[in-house]
């Protein structure tokens, strides 16, 4: 495997977990605002961004590949409204897309085509992951102000199950 591949991917798995600590700490001010549909949206994100994490593990073992674990930082978003939360997690979604094609686009350059293949699916699921983040800043600018229509989100938010990755290594 190209060297700037592996460390791209192996500095990847250090990101998902971060990403992950970044959605508990979300929803850690959700749950401390009373918004428990809301806080299980980012428990759910937060497992979500954990097994993005453990895929690039095994993707980098699976091709015989060292991988090194790294410190995860704190987070470091500071919320005022809810709405922050819901800009910072949309923000965040674009970055990630923006790591993922970066390793993508490393990989094109070194002619990785199995890394590409791989990395297909990720370009996907970041896709999937800015439109529900653009979806929960909608859905809060329309019904967020009144009462019983948050209520009636959060609601939402808190039927939200985890499905694990179908990704197949």
């Amino acid at each position: 495997m190209n060297a700037t591949v592996h460390a791209l991917l192996n500095q990847q798995i250090n990101k998902e977990f971060y990403s992950a600590y970044l959605y508990l700490d979300f929803s850690n001010y959700f749950e401390d605002v009373g918004l428990d549909g809301f806080a299980n949206w980012y428990k759910i994100q937060a497992q979500e961004e954990r097994d993005h994490a453990m895929l690039f593990y095994q993707y980098l073992q699976n091709e015989n590949q060292k991988v090194t674990l790294e410190a995860i930082e704190k987070p470091d978003k500071k919320a005022e409204c809810h709405m922050d939360i819901l800009k910072a997690g949309l923000a965040h979604e674009e970055y990630v897309t923006s790591l993922i094609n970066e390793i993508y686009d490393a990989a094109y350059k070194a002619k990785d085509f199995r890394t590409m293949q791989f990395l297909d699916w990720f370009v996907k699921e970041q896709g999937e992951e800015e439109t529900n983040a653009h979806d929960m800043i909608t859905k809060m600018e329309l019904f967020g102000s009144d009462p019983k229509s948050l209520y009636m989100l959060n609601q939402e938010l808190a039927a939200r199950v985890y499905t694990a990755p179908s990704l197949v290594l």
